[in-house]
């Protein structure tokens, strides 16, 4: 026939006639909650670099690729992971993750509560005052 089966036609090959818009995570009912507005004071971010995020009840086998890997898809610059001055082997179980940009550290604090191994682990914004 000269027609190809309507099936077919309609997402044929020039997939530019259509294009699915980009999925909005937020609105995904397995969304965790606080993607879908995070109840965050955006007054409490910091007006200028570092966006830094402070990581609480880390997992104690954590790495700074599984803390890039939970951030995934946000501008993450640095990871910072303290280890107790006794035991270098041993994480304290909280770390700083520092984003270029206030809104990667926007989405990071929307993780808050999300599980990392084990745990559910805690962001929020880092004291600004003693991270220098």
């Amino acid at each position: 026939p000269a027609f190809p089966p309507v099936s077919t036609t309609w997402h044929s090959n020039d997939d530019d006639v259509y294009r699915a818009p980009p999925i909005d995570r937020s609105l995904l009912p397995t969304a965790p909650r606080a993607a879908r507005e995070p109840n965050i004071d955006r007054s409490r971010l910091p007006k200028s670099p570092p966006y830094t995020a402070f990581l609480g009840n880390l997992p104690y086998d954590v790495t700074e690729e599984s803390i890039k890997d939970f951030f995934r898809g946000l501008n993450i610059s640095a990871v910072r992971l303290p280890r107790e001055p006794t035991n270098p082997e041993r994480l304290k179980g909280f770390g700083y993750a520092e984003f270029e940009d206030i809104d990667s550290l926007f989405q990071a604090l929307s993780l808050n509560e999300e599980s990392l191994g084990n745990r559910r682990i805690r962001v929020d914004v880092a004291d600004q005052a003693q991270d220098k």
